[in-house]
């Protein structure tokens, strides 16, 4: 099975989910950003959780930037997006929770 981890080489939790499934590639956005019809795709999926709104990147954002719509924010700042999303040939799961362990048979 393919696995592309998408998230950021050095966030901790994208290492987790690196380290849990052997094989899997991550693609750091920040390095190799989404494409603007990644991001509407994601977001179609994942709607307004796709952004990370307690992140230190959200935080710093003015009143102004954090009115601009999820897709435009997110070509803006990668790092606003919430880590990791894990693509397989099947699906796309967003976060390293145990519902997402639990999906990927670990």
């Amino acid at each position: 099975m393919t696995i592309e981890i998408l998230g950021l080489k050095n966030c901790d939790t994208c290492k987790k989910a690196l380290k849990a499934l052997p094989g899997a590639q991550l693609r750091d956005v920040r390095a190799d950003p989404l494409a603007p019809d990644e991001i509407d795709h994601l977001l179609a999926l994942f709607g307004a959780a796709l952004v990370n709104r307690s992140s230190t990147t959200w935080r710093g954002l003015s009143d102004d930037e954090r009115g601009l719509s999820e897709a435009i924010l997110l070509q803006r700042h990668p790092a606003l997006m919430k880590r990791p999303v894990i693509r397989t040939a099947d699906t796309v799961l967003l976060g390293w929770t145990p519902a997402t362990q639990a999906a990927l048979g670990l």
